[in-house]
């Protein structure tokens, strides 16, 4: 470092510092906001938790399992008007990522919609047929 460089600065060193009279001095509880921490990656912690939730796989039914599908849902078709209580196991997709989960609703069934292919339950819920892994009477 050379030697002038040190007292380059001796002439303005205990000089008062500068207030403005146009504009008044801001108070010391808003100066710290220009100190605070910027968040630079808004949304990637939920990311990380969206990549690191489990999703299940969607497992395809064998015919044996298909056939005794297609037997309860013809036997609950048979006695709608009894409104059977059954429980059905399903798959759901997940919305965000591959996979989805197995959830499994108990009720009563309200119809069996052909068109759609669809089971509807008498308190609305609606399940695909297509979906459906298990049911029990």
């Amino acid at each position: 470092m050379n030697p002038e460089d040190t007292h380059k600065y001796d002439g303005i060193l205990h000089l008062p510092h500068p207030v403005s009279r146009r504009y008044p001095q801001m108070p010391l509880s808003n100066r710290a906001a220009q100190f605070s921490p910027f968040a630079a990656l808004t949304g990637h912690e939920a990311a990380i938790r969206e990549t690191a939730r489990l999703t299940d796989s969607f497992v395809e039914l064998g015919e044996d399992q298909k056939a005794q599908v297609d037997e309860q849902l013809r036997w609950i078709q048979e006695n709608l008007a009894q409104k059977p209580a059954c429980e059905i196991t399903y798959f759901q997709p997940d919305g965000k990522k591959d996979g989805g989960s197995y959830i499994t609703i108990r009720g009563r069934v309200k119809k069996i919609d052909a068109y759609t292919h669809q089971v509807i339950f008498t308190d609305g819920t609606v399940i695909p047929i297509a979906s459906i892994f298990s049911i029990e009477l």
